[in-house]
Order: structure tokens, then C-alpha cells, then sequence
């Protein structure tokens, strides 16, 4: 499949979909809105998965919707279709005027603020179609399979390969006049396989994601990359019950940053919902930490020139020497906190935490004895409270040296205590998501294992 050559969204020009939504708010204004905001995304994309050398599955996907939201004085009313034929949108609109002229009022629903609205817009990188035809997509998905597969004897079984791709186009418009439009892609190879040793079990994956295909790792090196997992958890087993430094991948280190910046959301912060409740100008990080969001990345998979709201955004220091600067705001929580939107309608924009300088092996030496956690399970996250209990596997530390391979143990603490104690944050950053960290240590939690 040649995304680029038969999408949609090349035959149709941007210019086509924004008409549909600058249509469709006068069709809002027609129907006696005061106020009323249209987003229209359409995409495309292919998704490849064998397991043990056979194809799995093969999906082409092909999806396109429109999500209306209006506003008759301080009521709201919302409706979506997945077709764009004039009449059915008529009929989304009518359905969403109906709903709002019988939904309680509230003083704070509506737009986001008119000088909120992006009005410059940065170049972002952010669209690159896989010129690639599905056969050629099979073998190299077969490819990243049999690289696993073929690494060691002790690989006896595989959950799968899958290699994704997709390419969409978004459109969001309001009666503020605002209207823009925003291409991007979105590539995937992934791989799960499992070892076997003396009876023993183990599982593991590897991935990489990227808008351009280019930049992706070869389907090989994330095959061998998974089998390598795998092995080296072989022959894992508990720890007794202790205190101890924890080291935490950077996959899941961003979990923690993720935790945090759940806590300053607005919506967290006006249902006093969060354990960070009215901390901004608080310490919650040691002083060498410092957090900042940057949008306009180019090619990053957050970055954006404006929020779901049209707000645009803007590179923001969260932490700044450990102090929380800004809460995470949508227009609706702003107002109920008294404050303007910080764009942050459509989540996070590339939050990057900086590095302290350390490799993940000089990390390792720093922690020198402690767990260094590759898996995490389970949902044991309160941003409420601030409680952490998860379960994990990963690897015992002894003189800076991986041991031996760790399962069936949970860690727990409190996040402010975790924040609080964080000691490291490696240079060994990820890039595959919308939230940039390293490694990061922190300097002591429970690890619940055997008696």
C-alpha cells in the first residue's frame, strides 16, 4: 500500500476538509449557536502481523470522522458522524443545537479565549508516508520475526511481529475564526518473543516508533533486540522483602513524569483531586531537576503548533530547580480555577527532562546495589493520594553489576517521596513518545517480595 500515492489524503486537498468544517459551523451559527467548534480527522494506514513465521493478520484502515460541539449561551451540545455527506452533517449539527438546549447551564463552558489562538505556526516535520507496498511490508515484519526467532536456541516461541503504519490529516476550526489544518504520520515495528531455559519461562518485546520511516531501528535490530530482553531475564527469581534504591528504564521512568504531570492538570487541581493540590511556587523535585515542555520539535511525536482548543502552545518550564512553575490547563478548568488555558486541551507537548550527565551504566555504579525495573504491571497509581504500588521484574544490582534477573516483586512508595528522592537522570533518553527522559534513580522504596 502507497500511502503517499493512494491515500485520501492526497487526492483530497486540506483546503476540501477545512470547507467541511467552516460549513459546518455556519450550519451552527444558522441553528442559533452563540459560539461553536468542529473537528474533522481522517486517516489511513496499514498494520502487518505474523506470528512464528506465518501472517497473522493484514489491516488496512480507513477512518474519517467530524466532532461537533456547540454553544447556546452557557449550554453545551455535542455530536460526531463518521459521514461527511452534507445532509448527515445537517443532522449532527441539529443533534448537537437539540442537546445543548437541554443541558444544564454552566458558567464556565464555551471556547477557549479568542487571543488565546495560535497565530504563528512553526514548520513540525510531522508528515512522512511509507512508500512501501504491502508485500514488501510481510517481509519486513518476517524479517524482524526470524531475527528473534534465529538469535538463540532458546527462543522457542514468539507472540508476534507487527509493523503499523498511518497517516492522517486533522482539522479544527471555531467560531473565533479560527481554522487550521495539520498533516502527520505515524510508523511502528514491534516484536514479543519468549525463551525457555531449564523449564523456566520468560517473556520480553522491543519497538521503536517514528513519524518518518527512516528514522526507524531495522526491522532486524529490534527483533535481536527483543530476543537479547529476553534471554537475559531467563532463570529470574524473587528477592526478599526489602528497602532499596530503585533504577527505573527510561520507558517506564516516563511513566513517573507522566504521574506528575497528572497531578498539575487542571481538571486533577479544580476537582481537588491531586496530591500536588495547589503546589505551584512548591519544591517537589530536588533542585537539579528541571522539566520543559517543547512543541515545536521538529518530527517529535507531541509536538504541536496549537491545542484541541486552537490555544497555541508554547515551550513552558513545569520544573524549574525542582519547583512546580504552571499547572497543565484546558479553557474549561482554567476557568474554574480562575485562570487562562496554558494550551494543554490535547494533553502533554513534549515534555523533556534534562539529564544529569550520567550514562546508564554510570547510573548503575551511582545506585550500586538496588533493583533496576525493565517491567512494570498494574495500575497502582494514585494521583490523588499520591500512593505507588506496582508490580515489577528487572534485574538486581550488586557493585554496579546486573546480577541476576528479578520477577514477581511489587515496589512501593509515596510519588512525593519518589520525586523527592530522585538521585539520577541518565543521558540514555527516550525518544518514543511525548514525554523525554533517561533513566531516572531514585534513592529508596519498598520492594515486596519473599518472606
Amino acid at each position: 500500500m502507497d500511502l503517499e500515492k493512494n491515500s485520501i489524503l492526497t487526492f483530497t486537498p486540506a483546503d476540501s476538509f477545512k470547507n467541511i468544517v467552516a460549513e459546518t459551523l455556519e450550519l451552527a451559527r444558522a441553528s442559533g449557536a452563540t459560539q461553536a467548534e468542529a473537528g474533522l480527522s481522517v486517516s489511513q494506514g496499514l498494520s502487518v502481523a505474523t506470528r512464528m513465521g506465518e501472517v497473522e493478520t493484514i489491516e488496512h484502515q480507513q477512518d474519517n470522522g467530524l466532532g461537533i460541539s456547540v454553544y447556546i449561551g452557557q449550554h453545551k451540545g455535542s455530536a460526531s458522524t463518521s459521514n461527511l455527506d452534507p445532509e448527515a452533517i445537517r443532522k449532527t449539527v441539529e443533534a448537537a443545537c437539540n442537546i445543548a438546549r437541554y443541558t444544564s447551564e454552566d458558567p464556565c463552558t464555551g471556547l477557549a479565549d479568542a487571543e488565546l489562538m495560535a497565530r504563528e505556526f512553526h514548520g513540525l516535520d510531522l508528515y512522512h508516508p511509507w512508500d512501501i507496498q504491502p508485500q514488501e511490508v510481510i517481509e519486513l515484519v518476517l524479517e524482524c520475526e526470524n531475527a528473534a526467532l534465529d538469535y538463540d536456541p532458546r527462543i522457542v516461541n514468539s507472540e508476534g511481529a507487527t509493523v503499523d503504519l498511518n497517516a492522517g490529516l486533522s482539522v479544527y476550526g471555531n467560531s473565533h475564526g479560527f481554522l487550521q489544518s495539520e498533516h502527520k504520520t505515524r510508523h511502528g515495528i514491534s516484536c514479543a518473543v519468549v525463551a525457555e531455559s531449564g523449564g523456566n519461562m520468560q517473556r520480553d518485546y522491543w519497538y521503536d516508533v517514528s513519524r518518518h520511516p527512516d528514522r526507524l531501528a531495522s526491522a532486524r535490530s529490534i527483533g535481536e533486540k527483543a530476543a537479547e530482553r529476553t534471554l537475559r531475564r531467563l532463570d529470574a527469581h524473587k528477592i526478599k522483602t526489602r528497602q532499596s534504591a530503585v533504577l527505573f528504564a527510561p520507558e517506564l521512568a516516563r511513566g513517573i513524569v507522566g504521574s506528575f504531570a497528572a497531578a498539575i492538570g487542571g481538571a486533577a487541581q479544580y476537582r481537588k483531586a491531586s496530591f500536588l493540590l495547589d503546589s505551584v511556587g512548591e519544591r517537589v523535585f530536588p533542585e537539579f531537576v528541571q522539566l520543559r515542555e517543547q512543541p515545536f520539535l521538529p518530527g517529535a511525536l507531541a509536538s504541536a503548533n496549537f491545542d484541541a482548543e486552537g490555544v497555541a502552545t508554547r515551550e513552558t518550564d513545569l520544573l524549574s530547580d525542582g519547583v512546580i512553575q504552571t499547572y497543565l490547563l484546558d479553557s474549561y478548568s482554567a476557568r474554574k480555577l480562575g485562570l487562562k488555558s496554558t494550551g494543554h486541551a490535547s494533553g502533554v507537548h513534549n515534555l523533556c527532562l534534562d539529564s544529569t550527565g550520567k550514562t546508564f551504566e554510570e547510573c548503575l555504579g551511582a545506585m550500586y546495589r538496588g533493583f533496576y525495573v525493565t517491567e512494570l504491571m498494574g495500575h497502582g497509581v494514585n494521583t490523588v493520594t499520591g500512593d505507588y504500588s506496582r508490580g515489577a521484574a528487572g534485574f538486581w544490582v550488586e557493585n554496579g553489576e546486573l546480577e541476576h534477573a528479578v520477577e514477581e516483586v511489587t515496589i512501593a512508595s509515596n510519588l512525593r517521596d519518589m520525586f523527592n528522592g530522585v538521585v539520577e537522570i541518565g543521558n540514555d533518553i527516550d525518544l518514543r513518545g511525548g514525554i523525554r527522559c533517561g533513566s531516572m534513580l531514585i534513592d529508596n522504596m519498598t520492594i515486596a517480595g519473599s518472606d
